[in-house]
């Protein structure tokens, strides 16, 4: 892709995104994700009518006078955006591809916080980490990440979850809120999860698309694997056959939401024919 044909799209995802993030998600952004409560300011004098729990004991001891600790709210939050860049998410048969609703949504999310002064970051990992982008402020950083979002060729197809959740502990010293967007057709990512969520505010983005929901009997069908590379005729006219198809995506997809949901973090799925902008939307609301 070129420069002239990269910056236009990320126009178009820039003009498309802030739209909704400055007249839909930036409050609602604000009212659910609070900032990390009060946080201590300074030592002052006691004046009449402050609250006496406030009273710091050993300066008033040392100076034989009463002071007090003034404390003041702290609003500025980290937002790192987990973005699966394996194979699957050259896959969609509707509208669009999974990783154009994924860099869609991911937009719309760090222009959310960017309204709110918060720091945004990136991990772009497939069964390695193939980027991380550290936080930080401002529009321009917000437009990188876009970019990378739309031309990063990752070096591999293969997908680990519990890997990028491990290197996430491992940056992110301090609570962030976490938006991970995949398929999550992958599993053994449970107690990885378990630990993370503990310390972090996580989010999983299931996208996916109707087809790998249900095959239809198209008789004799050629399949390539987007993660392995390997191709294989499949008897789409057998009932077991696309029973089995339905029931490994169901179970992928059931693995997700309970593993998620056990680690006391969010859910949200949509299929890359349906509106993000209203699931995201009636996220927000329901967690507010």
């Amino acid at each position: 892709m070129d420069t002239k044909e990269l910056l236009k799209k990320v126009r178009k995802i820039e003009i498309k995104t802030r739209r909704l993030s400055d007249h839909i998600f930036g409050g609602e952004y604000h009212s659910t994700f609070k900032g990390r409560g009060m946080t201590f300011s300074e030592v002052r004098q006691y004046q009449y009518g402050d609250d006496v729990r406030a009273i710091d004991w050993n300066v008033t001891a040392r100076y034989n006078e009463p002071y007090i600790k003034v404390f003041e709210e702290e609003r500025e939050l980290t937002m790192m955006l987990m973005v699966d860049v394996s194979g699957s998410k050259l896959f969609g048969t509707k509208k669009q591809f999974k990783n154009e609703i994924a860099t869609e949504i991911s937009a719309t999310l760090a222009f959310s916080a960017l309204q709110n002064n918060d720091k945004i970051g990136l991990i772009l990992f497939s069964d390695e980490i193939e980027l991380f982008i550290p936080p930080k402020k401002g529009k321009s950083h917000v437009l990188r990440i876009i970019r990378e979002l739309i031309e990063f060729e990752p070096k591999s197809r293969q997908t680990n979850i519990s890997e990028a959740l491990k290197f996430l502990s491992s940056v992110m010293k301090k609570k962030a809120i976490v938006f991970m967007l995949s398929d999550f057709i992958a599993d053994e990512y449970e107690h990885t999860l378990k630990i993370v969520s503990k310390k972090h505010d996580v989010t999983g983005i299931r996208i996916y698309d109707e087809r790998e929901m249900t095959i239809p009997n198209l008789g004799m069908v050629q399949m390539q694997d987007q993660e392995s590379g390997a191709i294989k005729t499949i008897n789409t006219s057998s009932k077991s056959v696309r029973r089995n198809y339905t029931r490994f995506h169901h179970e992928k997809a059931g693995y997700f939401e309970e593993m998620f949901k056990k680690s006391g973090s969010g859910v949200l799925s949509t299929r890359v024919d349906e509106s993000y902008v209203k699931k995201l939307l009636g996220y927000f609301k329901n967690r507010a």
